[in-house]
């Protein structure tokens, strides 16, 4: 660590302390994985229908642990080890922005992924930004994380705010010396660290403890691709990743009527997925869904599962209605969804009230800011205008897709929504 070789100096002394403590000079800790363990159960509850089951007490439990296990490594993720010494600054649109994620490992053997507070929960993304160099905010994976949950899609990994200790949980437990050498000291005394890659290495980009506590948010991860392998697939209504490019479905009104002649879209549910996942971006406000992942296990008809939501929630005051592409150019919709969308816009289910109190569960409670939970009631509005809009113009035989009961029955109380 930076400024100053005594604080350099006690820095390394205190690690090599902790790792003497725990056991940890060793090749690999000293870790007993067991069957009972909460992310293992969340792994092995996984379906065809969701990640998880409606009221699951594997989940509850998860996000407990997430809260409060101690930390055993921590390390960068895979793609930003791959992004090491190997960044194109000519790029418009950097592969990883400045955004700086980690893989931290608990003491039961779990682990999730780590990203850090950026920007302060009152703070909109300017008008002028790109939807591509938008900060990534904590906040709205976990926000994302709940909505998810009370639309009943649960598609979103569970995901739980944390108070992380800098020092302690991260660089005294991490082996990576590239992440042990982009901790520093700011000159207001506190921990900071940074991305290290070509265009990021600079202290600007740092985000800081305070003096070494950092909110951040922590998202389970899934089985290991070896266990539980899945495809990725680029979304049909990608956006265009440069300055001026746009794409043929923001050109095309009958875009989807070639969408729906094409595989895999013209057989499985896959349409009517990607249509569920554009209501839940135009929702939280995220335009950068250009790929979705799907475990292959599932086939055709499984579900897409709503990864990396942490460019939602940047502007309440906008509503970015072409996020819903999908839903107004195809006028397809499951009716599952639509009956737990107009359920969540009466008074007493009311949207905003839900996961406001849905949200209380989080340990860096208030998540959202109450302008972005009273956007939800809006945007769920005009998402219902639209629906109405279709069946208007085609029939709700048309529009409203049927399914299996036990498949599409939605809840009937409030508990179930929160659930």
């Amino acid at each position: 660590m930076r400024r100053g070789g005594t604080i350099a100096k006690a820095v390394f002394v205190r690690r090599k302390m902790y790792k003497e403590q725990l056991n940890l000079t060793s090749p690999e800790p000293p870790v007993q994985l067991r069957q009972e363990a909460s992310w293992v159960q969340f792994h092995l509850g996984i379906n065809r229908h969701g990640l998880y089951p409606r009221s699951s007490p594997v989940v509850s439990k998860l996000l407990q642990d997430m809260r409060h296990f101690p930390t055993i490594s921590a390390d960068y993720s895979q793609d930003e080890k791959a992004l090491l010494g190997a960044c194109d600054c000519s790029q418009i649109v950097k592969p990883s922005g400045v955004h700086l994620k980690l893989v931290l490992r608990f003491s039961d053997f779990g682990k999730a992924m780590f990203k850090p507070m950026r920007q302060q929960r009152d703070e909109e993304t300017p008008e002028d930004f790109f939807y591509f160099i938008d900060f990534q905010r904590h906040n709205a994976e976990i926000a994302a994380f709940h909505l998810d949950r009370i639309l009943d899609f649960r598609r979103v990994p569970p995901t739980v705010g944390r108070l992380v200790n800098v020092t302690r949980e991260i660089l005294e437990v991490t082996r990576n010396e590239i992440l042990q050498s982009v901790f520093f000291v700011s000159p207001a005394n506190n921990v900071c660290f940074f991305a290290k890659c070509p265009y990021m290495c600079k202290t600007e980009y740092a985000v800081c403890g305070s003096p070494h506590l950092l909110e951040g948010s922590l998202s389970a991860f899934l089985p290991s691709l070896n266990l539980a392998p899945r495809f990725s697939m680029p979304s049909p209504w990608i956006r265009s990743y440069s300055l001026a490019g746009r794409e043929e479905w923001e050109v095309n009104p009958l875009y989807c009527e070639a969408v729906k002649q094409a595989y895999p879209h013209n057989s499985s549910s896959r349409l009517l997925n990607i249509i569920d996942m554009a209501i839940f971006d135009f929702l939280i406000g995220n335009m950068d869904r250009h790929h979705y992942e799907m475990f292959t296990k599932f086939g055709e008809d499984g579900f897409l599962i709503h990864l990396d939501n942490a460019r939602g929630f940047g502007r309440h005051s906008h509503d970015e209605v072409s996020i819903l592409a999908p839903l107004f150019q195809c006028c397809r919709i499951k009716r599952k969804t639509l009956l737990h969308l107009q359920l969540l816009a009466q008074a007493d289910y009311r949207l905003s009230d839900v996961m406001r109190e849905s949200l209380l569960e989080d340990q860096l409670s208030p998540v959202l800011t109450e302008p972005h939970l009273l956007a939800l009631d809006r945007r769920l509005q005009t998402v219902l205008r639209t629906v109405q809009d279709c069946i208007e113009a085609h029939g709700e035989q048309s529009v409203v897709a049927d399914g299996p009961v036990g498949q599409w029955a939605p809840d009937s109380s409030r508990a179930n929504s929160t659930s």
